[in-house]
């Protein structure tokens, strides 16, 4: 569904890159009610691709015991498998959202701000700890403030819907933004859709346009539809000057990517 176009996507899982697609609030430790109706990938595809891993290519069997010595000695790339490999049930390893937890809350504390939206968000689905909106709040302000993207479009996702906060129109509009100017295409459709409509920003059809046609642009078939509804009653002078910003960007972030 997408109902509400300001905001009625899921929480993505884990912090996508931004050249990657990440989950709108993708079926994950938690990235309906935060699931991503737009997304066309298996529950698997989505987390792999929102945690900024690809689909993983290697299913061989870890050594947990020696992970769980290296990640009690303060590695952080062995906490990560560890908590990577209990949420997703890979490596040999049985899933189990408590463990996942555990290990994306330690690595969260040591300040990893894609483990801070990962616990974040296993926090708002309640999976492997006690559902507590404030909670995931907290850790994706953390993470939101290392300008981590997916945070940061939860964050305005919270916010657009009233999610364990009071509906606030123009922060949910500052944190889609930051996400956008991130390339986080989910962030750059919602925050379009907030022009389109003149919510928490005086409407603009030729900004709603750009934003709509940027997600468009980096593969998202929802945006692509909602350039129909975008663009009805446009001029073919805004129609144009959109086109030309939204293919401006594109090539700016392909630099920025190289």
């Amino acid at each position: 569904m997408h109902a509400d176009k300001s905001g009625s996507n899921n929480y993505p899982l884990l912090t996508p890159p931004p050249s990657q697609r990440a989950g709108r609030y993708a079926d994950g430790p938690g990235w309906n009610d935060f699931i991503g109706v737009y997304l066309r990938l298996s529950a698997v595809a989505v987390l792999l691709f929102a945690a900024g891993f690809g689909l993983a290519e290697a299913q061989d069997k870890i050594n947990v015991e020696d992970l769980k010595v290296r990640a009690q000695a303060g590695d952080k790339a062995a906490t990560r498998q560890l908590a990577e490999a209990y949420y997703l049930g890979r490596g040999g390893v049985e899933q189990n959202f408590g463990e996942a937890a555990r290990w994306y809350l330690t690595l969260a504390r040591q300040g990893d701000a894609r483990a801070q939206t990962s616990i974040g968000l296993m926090y708002a689905r309640g999976h492997g700890v006690e559902k507590n909106l404030a909670m995931a709040r907290k850790w994706w302000s953390f993470a939101a403030a290392q300008n981590d993207p997916g945070a940061q479009y939860n964050l305005g996702v919270i916010y657009a819907r009233g999610e364990g906060v009071p509906q606030d129109l123009e922060q949910a509009l500052q944190w889609y933004t930051k996400a956008a100017a991130r390339g986080h295409v989910q962030a750059q459709h919602n925050l379009g859709m907030l022009y389109h409509e003149g919510k928490g920003v005086r409407r603009d059809p030729v900004r709603a346009y750009f934003w709509v046609r940027v997600s468009a642009l980096q593969g998202d078939d929802v945006a692509q539809e909602t350039l129909k509804n975008v663009s009805s009653g446009m001029s073919a002078a805004q129609i144009t000057e959109a086109e030309a910003q939204a293919g401006e960007w594109m090539k700016k972030a392909k630099k920025i990517l190289e």
